[in-house]
C-alpha cells in the first residue's frame, strides 16, 4: 500500500464497486458508510439537475463521516441516472427493473458519478463526471434471461445493470469513462488523493 504516514482515507460508501476500484488502484482505505437520508435530501433538491444531485449526495456523505473522524480524509461518492428528461432511482423489484430496462432499450441515458473529499468536517474538493450509454434493442427473451441470471443484485444498481457483469451485453456503446459508469470518477479522485498526501505523488 502507498500513502503518506498518518494520512488515513475513509470511503463513506458501502458500494462494492467503489471499494473494488480503490483496492484495485492500491489505495489504502477503510470503509464507513455514511448515515445520510438520501430520500429526504433528494426531496429538498428537486431544483437541481442530476449531475448536481450526484455531487450534493457525495458531499453530504463525505461530511457526515468526516464529522465523526475529523483527522481522516473522507471520500464520499454517489451516482445518478438521467433518462428521457427525468431521473431514475433504483428499482424496488425485479418486475420494476424489467419494465425500466424494456423502456430504456434502444435509447441513450446518462450516468453522473460525483465524488467529494472532506477533512475536519469541511469539504476540500468535489467533482462529477458523466458517461452516456446507449442500450441495444435487445429481445424480451434476452431480457428475461438477463434478469434470471443476475437476480436481486440488480436492485442495488441505479440502472438495474452492472457493466462489469452480464449487463455489458445490454449495450451498443458507451461514451465516457468506464470507472464513471461503475460509480466513481476515479482519475480525478486519484489526482486529489495525491495532492493531499494520501497517495505518493
Amino acid at each position: 500500500m502507498t500513502g503518506a504516514p498518518g494520512e488515513r482515507l475513509i470511503l463513506a460508501s458501502g458500494s462494492t464497486a467503489r471499494r473494488d476500484m480503490l483496492a484495485g488502484a492500491n489505495v489504502p482505505f477503510t470503509v464507513r458508510p455514511a448515515d445520510v437520508d438520501e430520500t429526504a435530501l433528494k426531496s429538498g433538491l428537486t431544483h437541481v439537475d442530476p449531475a448536481e444531485l450526484a455531487l450534493e449526495l457525495a458531499r453530504a456523505k463525505a461530511l457526515d463521516v468526516s464529522r465523526h473522524d475529523p483527522e481522516a480524509w473522507v471520500l464520499g461518492a454517489d451516482q445518478t441516472l438521467a433518462f428521457d428528461g427525468g431521473m431514475v432511482s433504483k428499482a424496488p423489484s425485479l418486475a420494476a427493473a424489467r419494465t425500466r430496462l424494456a423502456t430504456m432499450r434502444g435509447r441513450a441515458h446518462q450516468l453522473h458519478s460525483g465524488a467529494a473529499l472532506a477533512r475536519d468536517g469541511r469539504l476540500v474538493w468535489s467533482g462529477v463526471d458523466t458517461a452516456t450509454l446507449t442500450m441495444r434493442d435487445f429481445s424480451d427473451a434476452f431480457l428475461d434471461a438477463y434478469l434470471a441470471a443476475e437476480g436481486e443484485a440488480l436492485l442495488a444498481c441505479v440502472g438495474a445493470y452492472r457493466l462489469e457483469g452480464m449487463g455489458s451485453q445490454l449495450f451498443d456503446s458507451v461514451d465516457g469513462d468506464y470507472f464513471t459508469v461503475l460509480g466513481l470518477p476515479l482519475w480525478p479522485v486519484l489526482a486529489e488523493l495525491r495532492r493531499v498526501g494520501v497517495l505518493a505523488p
